[in-house]
């Protein structure tokens, strides 16, 4: 896959947030109380668990297939997901009138299966890793003249993903000394750091991971995409491995400025701070952002810091776990 230039990815972000604001909601950029507090720094959360499928994917999968033709369109797409993109591309098929097949990794979240299948989308499981499944979603794709819709590794997707950044830019009084956003794919803080580099040149960006699943800190380490052994975490909205070809290492290696990896006593522990003083749902990938800048907060008192909340899909028994 050609790889998009860094240059006009801010413009391509301006058109997505121009086509999705009829489609999408502009989350709150909530300003913490409590995290100012216990961190000495000014803590703001950009709220996606509160996004349509309580994730933020549902922005790339819509731009993607707003920019569609119809002709492609009518032919049905393919995603591959270990769920929340999944469920954003079931919601816009949803409320573009569109069929398609999202296949899932074996062992994928109950409860995102339940909300891909509600909104009407064929599930269908496939491979022990993500990347098992995007291979063979887009073999799948090619063979049967369907479109394939990646969860990170395509232009479009980081575009509607980097309208985030935009929120953040439209949202916050003054320009913040850093953004703290989980990594999986990519695809989220590339479009975030495209567009935030392109107005707050100096605002940080770090990207977080679990330290039991961190192939994009590897590959960034390796200058070239590698397999990291994947150990389970509650992270597994950023879980599993990067495609061939990715798109997002490159965008990453460029615009992300420091990495952070947490444990998973430390994700664990931040959502349960995030539970208690915030009063809402998050799920795992979204307490990595969190456990992320806690761990790391000494280094920002006194500054301006914004923290990703990407996520509220969290199962029942998983946060039954969180809570004991």
């Amino acid at each position: 896959m050609s790889s998009q230039p860094i240059a006009s990815l801010p413009q391509a972000i301006l058109q997505a947030h121009t086509r999705l604001r009829p489609h999408v909601r502009e989350t709150p950029l909530d300003l913490s109380l409590a995290f100012s507090q216990i961190t000495g720094a000014q803590v703001w959360l950009k709220l996606e668990n509160l996004q349509h499928t309580g994730s933020f994917k549902v922005r790339g999968a819509l731009n993607k297939l707003l920019s569609l033709p119809p002709g492609q369109l009518q032919k049905g797409v393919v995603a591959a997901s270990s769920g929340n993109h999944g469920a954003g591309v079931a919601y816009g098929l949803h409320k573009l009138r569109a069929r398609g097949v999202v296949f899932v990794p074996e062992g994928a979240s109950p409860t995102k299966l339940e909300a891909i299948r509600r909104y009407g989308a064929e599930v269908r499981i496939y491979g022990q890793s993500g990347e098992d499944t995007e291979v063979y979603a887009r073999q799948y794709a090619r063979q049967n003249d369907m479109v394939y819709i990646s969860p990170y590794n395509d232009p479009e997707v980081i575009a509607g993903q980097g309208t985030i950044g935009v929120e953040i830019a439209q949202q916050m009084p003054q320009p913040p000394d850093a953004v703290f956003a989980t990594v999986g794919g990519g695809g989220m803080i590339s479009g975030i750091a495209s567009y935030l580099k392109s107005v707050w040149p100096q605002t940080q960006i770090v990207g977080c991971q679990p330290k039991n699943d961190a192939a994009m800190l590897a590959s960034i380490r390796a200058g070239q995409i590698v397999s990291v052994e994947a150990k389970p975490t509650l992270s597994d909205g950023s879980a599993g491995g990067l495609e061939p070809g990715a798109i997002t290492l490159g965008l990453c290696q460029q615009l992300v400025d420091g990495w952070v990896t947490v444990s998973e006593e430390e994700i664990k522990a931040a959502m349960r701070l995030f539970l208690e003083t915030q009063h809402q749902l998050l799920e795992g990938a979204a307490g990595v952002a969190l456990a992320a800048f806690l761990q790391q907060s000494v280094q920002y008192q006194g500054q301006k810091v914004v923290i990703v909340i990407c996520g509220a899909n969290i199962g029942l028994p998983m946060l039954q776990a969180i809570l004991q």
